[in-house]
Formats: structure tokens, sequence, C-alpha cells
């Protein structure tokens, strides 16, 4: 199965996916991550996003699809994957269809108002970018991380006034995708619009649009 997670920062695509991927048995890959990753590490790639992430802007296109099709044709993606951070513009939606097709659209749809609250307690692994929330997703150990031990932060991004201008282009550049995949027929759209409804609870909304039982 192949499937594309759409949704604003802090929409919990990121979480979902996770877990979907897990469930189905095929690859979690997110493109935000490898950016991330990658600035982190200081490489050549590193270096030319950083100043689009750092600004919460869209990096470009050309660079974006390029990783993606890179990523997408490693073995590990070969039986499906899930796909989060891309494609976010209609143009990268067009590219993803020339490299594979997609059976699934899932477009997580949530209110700004839990967004800006959601990642207002959003924290972030400093080493292995896992996420929590103090609200509904806590680590067992307040500060750490569970998965390696790391210090949990939070993003600059997941400032408040960052969130308000990345929401607002959200909009503008994401609708032409969004009416991209219904015209495929294969978007399938999720109302995420509780704060504290834990990410299980919108996993079955997802599973249940997308026709198949939790396994």
């Amino acid at each position: 199965m192949k499937i594309v997670i759409i949704g604003s920062h802090g929409s919990g695509k990121g979480t979902y996916a996770s877990r979907l991927s897990k469930i189905f048995n095929i690859t979690h890959v997110s493109i935000g991550d490898i950016f991330r990753e990658n600035i982190a590490n200081g490489t050549e790639l590193g270096k030319k996003v950083a100043k689009f992430v750092n600004s919460g802007d869209l990096v470009p296109d050309e660079i974006t699809i390029e990783i993606t099709k890179e990523r997408l044709n490693r073995p590990d993606c070969k039986n499906g994957f899930i796909l989060d951070d891309y494609p976010r513009t209609l143009k990268q939606a067009q590219a993803l269809e020339k490299i594979t097709n997609i059976d699934f659209a899932v477009n997580l749809v949530v209110p700004e108002w839990l967004i800006v609250k959601r990642l207002a307690n959003r924290r972030t692994c400093k080493n292995c970018g896992e996420i929590y929330n103090i609200i509904n997703v806590k680590p067992k150990k307040e500060g750490i991380c569970d998965k390696c031990g790391g210090e949990l932060i939070q993003r600059k991004d997941d400032e408040e006034e960052a969130i308000k201008k990345g929401l607002e282009k959200y909009e503008i550049e994401t609708k032409p995708l969004i009416d991209y995949y219904k015209k495929k027929g294969v978007l399938r759209q999720v109302s995420c619009d509780r704060l504290e409804s834990p990410p299980e609870e919108n996993i079955e909304k997802i599973l249940k649009v997308l026709g198949v039982k939790n396994v």
C-alpha cells in the first residue's frame, strides 16, 4: 500500500504515519526528518535547506522532488510506504505520480486553534527527532526521550508567531493539492478536532476511511 499523509505543521501527520507504518508493515518516509537530519549533520544538503526550514518556508520543489525520488527508489519502499511532509504542492504531487502510483491521500483536517495549542505543548528529541506532547503523548520521564534518552526541546517553528505564518502559507499552497487528489478519487478526509484525543483515536478514524480494520 502506498499512502501520502497531508496535513499542516502540527496536524499530527508524523505521529500517525509512524503508527500506520507499523500497522501496515510498510516504510515510513518523512522528508522533513531527512532535511533535519542533514541540517544536524552539516551535510551539503543540510546547508542548502537550512535557511528555508529555519525560516518556516518550503524547501524549493526541485530539491524536495529529487530527495523524494531517491528515497522511494530504495529497496525498503518496494512493497509500499507511507509518506509525510510530501507532497506539499501540486508540482510535487505531479512529480510523485511520475515516480509511482498512490493508493490513498489522507488529508488531516485540524482547526487552527487546536494546532496552535498542540504545538505550544510539543517537544522534540534533540538527538533522534522523536515527537512528544506534554498534554497527551508524554515521555515516561519529563524532558527525556523514551527512545534514545536525548533532551526534549521546543523547536523554533513551534512558537506561536511561526505557527500562524506557516498555516497561512500552507492554506494557499496546499488547496490545489487537495483538489488534485480529490479529482483522482484517492482523497480521504479525516477530521481531528479534539485536543485531548490520543493518537489511537485518530488512527481508528484513518483506518475507517481507508476501509481497513486495525490489524
